[in-house]
């Protein structure tokens, strides 16, 4: 499985606990209440390369986790973030609403598969073994899996390594548990002790056994670790140690059997590179480093 890569998971832990099951438009940061590109509708740029289906509906529905800051997150009452941004843009080329149900990250390919919902935006991994459940990826951004640790690393974690004989919190179903658990089986097969990995629905619940010392570290994609160490208690709880581990590709979720929607989504993305909008929502976020310079599809290993 595949962790969000490169995306921060958590605002704050709390955040990441309130994830529900409503069907929420998604908002930038604006506190604007529509994604925008409906009210273009067939003048949209990218209008005439969607489904028929979604050109009636005039709606896409999108599923994400929405506590994973700075990917996805709630401010108040608001969604807001890289993919909510990244989704009313898309918006705007595709002349429709994106709309945003939050739902548990590890729920999302059966929702996607069952046709509840018609994409997924949740800072998911683009993998083999993703795609081999029927799900094609849009790949829109570049991160890796990071450690991050009790500000003044008080264990001296360093490396994946290091954490042979340790207890790892970490959100479960994502590609960070698959790194835990390959670690650890590179701990055993070495001698050492295993990992203890303790695994839960969102990562803020990780976040704060790693704040009480119940864990001596968090596995987490490089923008949300490096967020939850700027601002969890004012900089102050963590921070990240080591260099990126197996960097991959976030994509955008779309069903196998939808490859229309698929190639309007990557021309979409395509279009956000090409006119400057999609550098200018990263460098809001300052993840700029994880820029694609195209939309690749499947391009995940």
């Amino acid at each position: 499985m595949t962790a969000r890569t490169l995306r921060p998971r958590i605002v704050a832990a709390g955040a990441a606990l309130a994830a529900g099951t409503l069907l929420l438009t998604a908002c930038g940061s604006s506190g604007d209440s529509s994604t925008g590109g409906s009210s273009a509708g067939s003048s949209a740029p990218l209008y005439s390369k969607l489904p028929a289906d979604i050109q009636k509906a005039g709606v896409v529905k999108v599923g994400s986790e929405v506590a994973y800051a700075p990917v996805e997150y709630k401010q108040g009452d608001k969604i807001t973030g890289i993919d909510p941004d990244l989704a009313e843009a898309l918006g705007k080329q595709l002349g429709v609403k994106f709309q945003i149900q939050d739902a548990g990250f590890d729920t999302l390919i059966t929702s996607l598969s069952t046709g509840r919902i018609d994409l997924i935006m949740s800072a998911m991994t683009d993998n083999k073994e993703r795609q081999g459940k029927g799900v094609d990826f849009v790949d829109y951004f570049s991160a890796g899996t990071s450690i991050l640790v009790q500000k003044g690393n008080p264990k001296g974690i360093k490396t994946l390594e290091d954490l042979c004989g340790q207890t790892v919190a970490l959100q479960k179903a994502t590609v960070n548990e698959d790194t835990a658990k390959a670690q650890s089986e590179k701990c055993k097969a070495a001698g050492k002790a295993e990992i203890t990995i303790q695994g839960y629905e969102h990562d803020g619940e990780a976040l704060l056994k790693l704040k009480s010392g119940a864990a001596v570290a968090d596995l987490n994609d490089y923008p949300v670790a490096a967020y939850n160490a700027q601002t969890s208690g004012g900089g102050k709880d963590f921070e990240v140690v080591g260099e990126q581990i197996d960097p991959g590709l976030y994509g955008i979720g779309v069903s196998k059997d939808d490859a229309q929607l698929r190639d309007a989504v990557k021309a979409g993305v395509d279009a956000l590179i090409a006119n400057g909008e999609y550098a200018k929502i990263l460098e809001k976020y300052n993840v700029k480093l994880g820029a694609v310079t195209e939309a690749k599809i499947n391009g995940g290993s």
